[in-house]
């Protein structure tokens, strides 16, 4: 039997294909349609199918090529970001979209260890910007922009 020489491309395939079946799984609820006039099961297949393939060459490229071993588990990021995100669920209503877009960026990037808050500020200031755009105005999705207006 081979042996994994490359851990970390193996178990990114593995991962890969897991969300290429659950992505299948989940599609087949909905009509596929064609490729022409698309139903709502199209993407979701389409998509399983092309991580499922990926995945499976990441994996055995694994078997080929030499290379690093999975480094611990880092909770701290995990956390920030994870948290970040839930925070800014939280809190989308009641600060509004500008503000809880540049609270997530700005926690987000304090996962990293090369975090500069100047940084993280300023991208946050232009991701909120964009965020509002797109979503707020773009879509018109019915979700405050500044604290007050919900």
């Amino acid at each position: 039997m081979s042996t994994i020489r490359h851990p970390k491309d193996f178990w990114s395939g593995v991962l890969f294909m897991a969300i290429g079946a659950f992505a299948l799984v989940a599609g087949t609820k909905y009509t596929i349609g064609t490729a022409a006039r698309m139903g709502p099961g199209y993407f979701p297949r389409i998509l399983g199918i092309l991580l499922i393939v990926l995945g499976a060459i990441l994996a055995l490229r694994a078997f080929r090529l030499v290379g690093d071993r999975v480094p611990g588990w880092k909770w701290r990021p995990t956390l920030l970001v994870l948290g970040s995100v839930v925070l800014f669920g939280a809190i989308v209503k009641i600060l509004g979209m500008a503000l809880s877009t540049i609270v997530l960026i700005v926690l987000a990037s304090a996962a990293s260890h090369e975090f500069r808050p100047k940084e993280a500020a300023i991208s946050g200031l232009l991701l909120a910007a964009l965020a509002v755009g797109v979503f707020v105005v773009g879509l018109n999705l019915q979700l405050p922009i500044w604290p007050g207006q919900g």
